[in-house]
């Protein structure tokens, strides 16, 4: 996947995508510890709630930067978003009250929700050829997964010489030097938009252009599959995000630099898959592998709520990581291979709009699991949280697998298909067969 690096252009964007997101590891860290000590026992509740306050920030702002974007430089949308980052992580160490916490989130991702679908819709740009695009597409989760392993590590190295509010200067300083490698990338400029080229209410109205993002993505099965997708790993996601720190600290007892080993434990089996991908993907359907790892996270949140329930003894903290590492890695299984649905399903000028449609709806998920990991784990205790949302992962994973029929793959070609309103797939057809086993079976062809 590494001879991707080679394109200069991207080289500097992955590198800024990379310094960016090891800042964010290190705020998520210091929130977590900072939620400790605001809230103490009832941290989750916290981080689950201004952890749905980033969802909203994603959902809302999300479509309307994607309606807007045609109209603005790309590399200039980049960088502006991350000096905005850096200026509210520059706030977050003089935090002393919940209330201040829930708003420079909602600023923070705000700013995040401009910058993401942006820099997701130029790289298809950046690289054309769909080889190439699927191997940037491993290391654009490879990022995301050493933001999970590297940035908890370095972050229990400096909790060791510091306190935690000092790591939110790494943060800052994360996101100024991603907007000085966006600004030094040659951005090319997005394609023509062909499909709306003639149609005035897109081209004159953002809430015409965001309404449009949304149907191309509703409008194919494959899309809509990846949406109930998104939500199981929302639901594995969010139990380590706002738990973990509860886990580690009430319940085992341990220290804060084990939160982040914790944290550390979910990105490193999360960069195991992305790295095994590429190969993977040559070979087998980008259906077979993300309804498989959607089963495992349903399966894997079971065992999280059955270790919960035991009693702490000597092989509690090996099982926690254990646990955690397998729900990194069936997760990178289901978002690894997204961006290629989407690119395959709509033509090259709609990607912005797509882009930022598909991170608004995906994000929505975790708008429902954030507040049930946080406050089901805060009222009636970490078993059941891990139980609702173990439910709530194996409905969608099965949705999705009823849904997703082979005969609703996209189109390699997607400019000749998407234009074309696909032909609505039968559920109920899939979903009589009513056991996983034949769903999840291998298809060949992407």
């Amino acid at each position: 996947m590494f001879p991707v690096l080679r394109n200069r252009a991207y080289r500097h964007l992955f590198a800024a995508q990379v310094v960016a997101l090891t800042g964010t590891g290190l705020a998520t860290v210091a929130l977590g510890l900072l939620a400790h000590d605001l809230a103490g026992p009832r941290a989750g509740s916290v981080l689950g709630t201004a952890l749905a306050i980033k969802m909203v920030a994603y959902v809302a702002v999300a479509p309307a930067v994607g309606a807007l974007a045609h109209r603005l430089p790309r590399r200039a949308l980049m960088a502006g978003s991350d000096l905005a980052r850096a200026a509210v992580a520059l706030s977050l160490p003089f935090v002393d009250r919940v209330w201040q916490v829930y708003l420079l989130v909602f600023l923070l991702q705000a700013a995040s929700a401009a910058f993401t679908p942006t820099f997701q819709a130029v790289i298809p740009d950046v690289l054309p050829d769909e080889r190439d695009y699927t191997r940037a597409l491993s290391l654009s989760r490879l990022a995301y997964d050493l933001e999970s392993l590297f940035s908890p590590a370095l972050a229990a190295a400096l909790l060791a010489v510091t306190t935690y509010d000092r790591l939110f200067l790494g943060t800052v300083a994360g996101f100024l030097a991603s907007a000085a490698l966006v600004l030094s990338a040659a951005v090319p400029r997005p394609a023509a938009d062909t499909a709306s080229a003639g149609d005035g209410r897109h081209a004159g109205h953002a809430h015409a252009r965001v309404a449009a993002g949304v149907r191309l993505i509703l409008a194919a099965p494959s899309l809509r599959a990846l949406l109930l997708l998104n939500l199981a790993v929302a639901a594995a996601g969010s139990l380590v995000a706002v738990n973990t720190v509860v886990y580690v600290r009430d319940l085992l007892g341990r220290g804060t630099g084990d939160v982040a080993l914790a944290l550390g434990a979910y990105g490193a089996g999360s960069m195991a898959v992305a790295l095994a991908l590429p190969r993977l993907l040559d070979r087998v359907a980008d259906r077979t592998v993300m309804l498989r790892g959607g089963a495992a996270l349903a399966a894997v949140l079971a065992a999280a709520g059955a270790l919960t329930a035991a009693a702490p003894g000597p092989f509690s903290w090996p099982a926690l990581l254990a646990a955690w590492a397998a729900l990194g890695a069936a997760g990178s299984a289901v978002l690894t291979p997204a961006g290629r649905l989407v690119r395959r399903a709509v033509p090259a000028g709609r990607r912005t709009e797509a882009f930022a449609a598909q991170f608004s709806l995906s994000h929505a998920g975790w708008l429902l699991a954030y507040p049930l990991a946080g406050w089901v784990g805060a009222a009636a205790g970490l078993t059941a949280a891990a139980a609702v949302l173990g439910v709530l992962a194996a409905g969608s994973v099965l949705a999705a697998a009823a849904l997703w029929c082979p005969a609703a793959q996209p189109s390699p070609e997607p400019a000749a298909d998407a234009a074309r309103e696909p032909t609505p797939v039968p559920v109920a057809a899939a979903a009589g067969a009513g056991r996983l086993h034949r769903l999840l079976a291998p298809r060949h062809g992407h």
